[in-house]
């Protein structure tokens, strides 16, 4: 049966741009997370082992919830736990917290039955488990618009806007400056964080990178260079205006706002909409300007493509 249901068949999926987990997804989220509690999906982290078998690593027949409460209460001292749907944290705690249950998943098995005490012994399989999570996390933000998305290394990222989200997921710069490189290498890594105070953070990097193309080509004369690099970038006379104007005003933004500078004047920047806006508009132009110095990494899939085919030498024509 497909989970993708007839609302998003007829209309298609809805726009992942809500920055804040509302009440209704985080008693989603509760009811989930209570019932991989109650099915011991966390009984390999914390275990309960059968009494007759105190002291092995193994006899683990259900999860002990004294232990797992204080490891939670420890990590997250504003979290009430068990869980309320009536007391929700802040969104990066949220966040944290789904981050702490995919670390401490595992899919539980049952295997020898001890019919004294009327339970099963478990094993685990632990990363069908933490698959299964995050399949159950990412449909719950998808079908709220909910812009986060738990990744396989158990990390949640803040999904770009689909225009630029394949660029950015993906890039690989290759500049042949290895400064400029890391520049927009961690722009790009801080920019995907959900946290706001790291997202800032790639504004301040992606402007860095923008003041060092400037000087790429003739590095002893900033305006010479950029000029260079504008008539790569575009030989149609009024294009060439048009990219050399908005160069020209995101240098005053990144003065103007509090992007490069933090003194007391500058414009401090409040919305993670804000940094989408900010970020897209440099990236555009930075990807322009640099042009195929922006590779693509493989996915997975185009990997084993590209493995599947024959040298040319096998091949029948």
């Amino acid at each position: 049966m497909s989970d993708v249901y007839f609302g998003e068949r007829e209309f298609g999926l809805k726009p992942r741009t809500k920055n804040e987990i509302d009440a209704n997804v985080w008693s989603g989220l509760v009811a989930l997370i209570d019932d991989l509690i109650d099915k011991d999906y966390f009984a390999q982290a914390f275990p309960q082992r059968c009494p007759d078998f105190s002291n092995s690593i193994e006899k683990i027949y259900e999860t002990n919830q004294l232990r797992m409460t204080s490891a939670i209460l420890g990590s997250f001292p504003t979290l009430k736990f068990p869980l309320d749907v009536l007391d929700k944290p802040v969104t990066s705690t949220i966040l944290e917290f789904i981050e702490f249950c995919h670390e401490h998943m595992g899919k539980p098995v049952k295997f020898d039955y001890h019919a004294y005490y009327t339970h099963n012994d478990l094993s685990f399989d632990k990363q069908k488990g933490q698959r299964e999570f995050r399949s159950l996390v990412n449909r719950l933000f998808q079908r709220n618009g909910i812009i986060f998305e738990l990744q396989e290394n158990g990390q949640v990222t803040r999904l770009a806007p689909p225009i630029v989200s394949d660029i950015l997921n993906n890039a690989i710069f290759q500049t042949n400056d290895k400064e400029l490189d890391s520049l927009l290498e961690t722009a790009r890594v801080k920019y995907l964080n959900p946290n706001l105070k790291i997202r800032l953070e790639s504004l301040e990097k992606l402007w860095d990178a923008w003041e060092r193309i400037k000087t790429l080509d003739y590095p002893s004369d900033k305006k010479k260079s950029i000029e260079m690099r504008l008539d790569q970038a575009s030989s149609d006379i009024e294009m060439r205006k048009v990219i050399d104007d908005d160069g020209k005003k995101l240098t005053e933004i990144g003065n103007k706002f509090m992007i490069r500078h933090t003194e007391v004047k500058t414009i401090p920047i409040t919305s993670s909409a804000y940094v989408d806006y900010l970020f897209h508009r440099m990236f555009a132009i930075i990807y322009l300007l640099l042009g195929n110095q922006i590779g693509k990494k493989l996915d997975s899939t185009v990997k084993e493509k590209i493995r599947e085919v024959k040298p040319a030498e096998e091949m029948p024509f």
